[in-house]
């Protein structure tokens, strides 16, 4: 899934395209937005809020509208000379056209594309928490949100968006990397969560302008990451080679301690309301459920497991 400076930087894409430009045309291809038409509408600004992506538009006498993109996985948007080809994506994966005299933008695979007035914006992004790449960024408030959940794991936590907008599994397995935290490690139990966040928002923040991201400084290919997309290879600082994993080993103890029937620790009570906190935090998540089944990469070395986050 595309992180926060992904769409930021999509977002200045669009700007350059279209800002203070008239639409001249528009081709919406989802049917709620089928006979949506935004000729004659100027594009105001090209925007990111964590990782969706807002396109404010004005027209004389009319209330101002807000056309609202999310990436997700597979989405993008390209833009285009007026009679240029359009080499992107296949043709059957566009959702929306937008035409001025100057370019031509298309959005591919788009998911939760609407078109809503500006002053309802807080609908569709109003949840999220302070954005690492916005003028709202407040490390403390992100710090707070997170040790609001102290049951939750520090993987979970960075990955909800309600807590901090723009981090994504790259940013949250590398941040953990550099703060020597395994991944699994409960909020509660974490030292210094401002310090946490705020290192998240230096990595994702440093790669504003430019479509190759690192967090090691190195732009060349194979070197741009510590522990993310790197199994098996041996750690950049002590050898040991970085693991991979495509679910919690807490939540896959816990399961097996129940089909087991065994009483788990802290008696009855205290499981199913782990069970229930479990399923919250999977909920809470702004753009994807069951955190936990997100791939996970870190150094058994640097980031050990500690004694309180004992499996069983």
């Amino acid at each position: 899934m595309p992180e926060g400076d992904t769409v930021w930087n999509t977002a200045r894409v669009v700007e350059r395209a279209l800002t203070g430009q008239v639409l001249t045309g528009s081709d919406f291809r989802v049917p709620r937005l089928a006979t949506a038409d935004l000729s004659g509408w100027t594009v105001a600004e090209s925007a990111s809020r964590g990782k969706h992506l807002l396109l404010r538009l004005t027209r004389d006498g009319e209330e101002p509208l807000t056309l609202h993109s999310h990436l997700r996985m597979e989405g993008a948007w390209r833009t285009y000379a007026p009679g240029e080809r359009w080499t992107g994506r296949p043709a059957h994966l566009i959702r929306v056209v937008l035409r001025s005299a100057r370019a031509v933008a298309v959005g591919y695979h788009l998911h939760d594309l609407e078109l809503v007035p500006t002053a309802e914006e807080k609908r569709l992004v109003g949840h999220l928490g302070p954005d690492l790449l916005g003028p709202d960024w407040d490390p403390a408030e992100a710090a707070r949100r997170i040790g609001a959940q102290p049951e939750a794991t520090i993987a979970e936590a960075l990955l909800d968006q309600r807590n901090l907008a723009g981090v994504g599994n790259l940013y949250k397995a590398e941040t953990l990397f550099l703060r020597g935290l395994w991944p699994w490690t409960r909020v509660a139990a974490v030292a210094d969560l401002t310090g946490t966040v705020e290192l998240a928002q230096r990595l994702v923040a440093s790669n504003r302008g430019r479509w190759t991201q690192t967090t090691t400084g190195s732009l060349r290919r194979g070197e741009t990451s510590y522990v993310y997309g790197r199994r098996a290879q041996p750690c950049r600082r002590c050898g040991t080679a970085i693991q991979k994993a495509e679910s919690s080993p807490l939540l896959t103890s816990r399961q097996t301690t129940q089909q087991a029937g065994r009483r788990p620790p802290g008696g009855t009570a205290g499981r199913a309301g782990g069970n229930a906190a479990l399923s919250r935090t999977a909920g809470r998540i702004g753009e994807k459920a069951e955190l936990e089944d997100r791939i996970t990469y870190w150094c058994p070395r640097c980031q050990p497991e500690p004694a309180a986050a004992a499996r069983t």
